[in-house]
């Protein structure tokens, strides 16, 4: 349990930290810097800038309070006691570097871990080991020791890019784009073929198109493919955020699929049940795979163009670069207010739906 607040803890204060160092660098005064919401457990202020430190009773969640955020007259510095501007009177490209930095900082933890977890346990290369007979893939020509690009309008980098491109399109006649290596040139040609959804099998709502894969992770070379293959991983669980979004938006999801922070804490917990076997590292490693997942899914949900989150905020920010003008602070501080309202409203609802999932 303190570990897996600990994993959350962490996500959450490096997302904060985005907006807090963005801040700084822009000459923004930050009155509170915490983790946690609700009432403080405890604080300390910074004697050169001013700024309070605080833990606070709930762990999910933190904030980086900036001056001027909540004031009518933004221009105003109602705490001489804190060094630095208000946010409002900053230019706008400033203001948007400080709100985007949070979910960028959190993309970047993200890539930083994957790193980490590639290095150690390799990346799964979409390279075909066979062909089931029967299937659309080999209908469609597909043979083993193929590479696959991509499929219907997406880029494959990773195995479990098709496998997600499936369970979300399953149902549909697509596209695949695969290269092949002449053994006598030892030259790669690429293909492009179609698939039969009437071919697909079907498993527990996965589709399946008869392809063969190697059950693990192969090496990387050089750090540039390292690299490479960090930000691929990364670039799947972004992918999965946002197809699982557009599934819950279509009613595909049911709501017992849907985990909010207390099944998370219990995700942890059982991750590093079920590894602990395998040793220490094998659970240091799952926990960063854990929070390169969570990591990368608070930097996607925060970008959403919603009231109170980064992207709502964003969306302001953008209108008022394009045409010059600045929202009114106060119809602005309204939306954000009903936005922060029917947001608790759902994180009550996720609370709830979590204890009846789980009991």
């Amino acid at each position: 349990m303190i570990l897996a607040f600990l994993v959350l803890s962490v996500i959450v204060l490096f997302h904060e930290f985005g907006h807090f160092l963005f801040a700084r660098l822009n000459g923004i005064a930050v009155l509170e810097f915490s983790l946690g919401f609700g009432p403080r457990l405890f604080s300390v202020k910074s004697k050169k800038f001013g700024t309070r430190y605080s833990v606070k009773l709930f762990p999910f969640g933190g904030s980086c309070a900036m001056l001027g955020e909540e004031e009518e007259d933004a221009g105003e510095l109602s705490d001489e006691k804190v060094v630095g501007d208000s946010f409002y009177g900053k230019p706008p490209l400033a203001r948007i570097a400080v709100i985007a930095a949070g979910p960028a900082f959190n993309f970047l933890m993200a890539l930083a871990f994957s790193i980490a977890v590639v290095s150690w346990a390799g990346t799964d290369r979409p390279v075909l080991t066979g062909v089931t007979e029967g299937t659309a893939a080999e209908a469609a020509g597909l043979k083993a020791g193929d590479v696959i690009t991509g499929i219907g309008n997406r880029r494959v980098m990773v195995m479990r890019d098709l496998m997600l491109y499936m369970t979300v399109h399953g149902k549909e006649d697509m596209k695949i784009t695969y290269k092949r290596r002449d053994p006598e040139t030892e030259t790669w040609t690429s293909f492009e073929a179609f698939l039969d959804s009437d071919l697909f099998a079907e498993s527990n709502g996965r589709y399946m198109i008869g392809v063969q894969f190697a059950g693990y992770r192969s090496e990387t070379g050089s750090v540039p493919e390292l690299i490479k293959a960090s930000a691929a991983e990364v670039r799947y669980t972004v992918l999965s955020v946002i197809d699982s979004l557009k599934m819950i938006v279509r009613g595909e999801v049911e709501s017992e699929d849907i985990a909010g922070p207390v099944r998370i804490v219990t995700i942890i917990g059982d991750t590093v049940e079920q590894v602990s076997p395998y040793g220490a590292m094998a659970v240091f490693m799952n926990l960063l795979n854990l929070i390169i997942m969570f990591s990368a899914n608070l930097g996607v949900m925060n970008l959403l163009p919603l009231p109170a989150l980064d992207g709502g905020r964003l969306v302001f920010l953008f209108w008022e670069l394009l045409t010059g003008k600045p929202v009114n602070q106060r119809i602005e501080n309204a939306v954000n207010m009903t936005g922060m309202a029917l947001l608790m409203a759902l994180m009550l609802f996720v609370f709830f739906n979590d204890l009846r999932v789980m009991f």
